[in-house]
């Protein structure tokens, strides 16, 4: 089945490289105050699109149950790890490309630093509607190529691409910054509703990192981000948006289905067949995998 590349993370020790040892304390504090602002008190199914090893799942408090989503196996091993076994988790090894759920099953999505490794961006937030309910909160993250940084570079010739154009820049391969402008009509021609913006990292330097405490940095930021919604100049944006109403919610016992074709899939572990194309999917060590071309796994 054709589908755009998909970034690996297979084998990959990108939590511990880059988050614990990488010196992102400071991001990680802005992306917690955004989530609180933005995420809603009570929900039941959340859907974690590019869950990686389970960073932000402890801070989805209000769902039920929440499903995490990552084209990498190893980096769902880690959030098992990290979160254990519990009725209120479930790990999915998918192509975002091709989602192995029924439509209208999840009343809340988040999909942070993650878009900005889709090839075809507006293919992948269409698949994230069609399983979502109608009404459903939907919270997006976004690389902005229009950011300060980026700006003043361009200005000062030592940048070619220009902040201010609408397609997306790949800077590095399967790596796009967004125009603010490109993923609001995205989401405008999916019926997405926008509510919120916020404006995060802006202040995304070493040396600041380095000489100002990350508490403070963060609470600058978060004072920062309230700004959101009239400019956007920050290298990460966060998007609190609204499913419109049209289609409708899952039956209460249907929510897998094969990605190959659509049709609805029953739960029988250790092996989930389709019936209607013969694909068959395996779960294994908690871990159920739908990727159609499961990669190797980085040396």
């Amino acid at each position: 089945m054709q589908t755009p590349p998909v970034c690996n993370y297979e084998g990959s020790d990108y939590q511990t490289s880059f988050w614990e040892k990488g010196g992102r304390a400071y991001e990680d504090a802005c992306e917690v105050i955004a989530l609180r602002r933005m995420l809603p008190a009570h929900g039941q199914h959340l859907l974690e699109l590019g869950a990686g090893a389970g960073r932000n799942t402890p801070r989805y408090t209000g769902y039920d149950k929440i499903t995490l989503l990552d084209y990498s196996r190893t980096q769902l091993e880690q959030a098992r790890a990290r979160l254990g076994d519990s009725p209120r988790y479930r790990y999915i090894a998918a192509d975002i490309y091709h989602l192995p759920f029924v439509p209208g099953v999840f009343d809340g999505a988040t999909m942070i630093r993650t878009l900005h490794h889709m090839k075809d961006a507006p293919l992948a937030l269409a698949q994230v509607k069609q399983v979502l309910q109608p009404g459903a909160t939907f919270i997006l993250e976004y690389a902005n190529k229009r950011n300060v940084k980026s700006i003043l570079r361009y200005w000062l010739g030592r940048q070619k691409w220009s902040p201010f154009t609408a397609e997306p820049v790949e800077y590095l391969e399967l790596n796009f910054d967004f125009h603010p402008r490109a993923v609001r009509q995205w989401l405008k021609e999916l019926n997405f509703t926008l509510l919120r913006t916020l404006t995060v990292s802006h202040f995304r330097m070493g040396l600041l990192k380095k000489l100002i405490p990350t508490k403070v940095l963060a609470w600058m930021d978060g004072a920062a981000a309230l700004t959101g919604n009239w400019w956007q100049l920050s290298p990460s944006v966060f998007m609190l948006t609204r499913r419109d109403a049209q289609g409708s919610q899952a039956a209460p016992d249907a929510f897998f289905a094969c990605p190959a074709c659509g049709e609805p899939l029953k739960d029988t572990p250790p092996l989930l067949k389709c019936s209607k194309c013969g694909h068959h999917y395996p779960f294994k060590d908690g871990i159920y995998d739908f990727r159609l071309n499961p990669p190797a796994e980085v040396k």
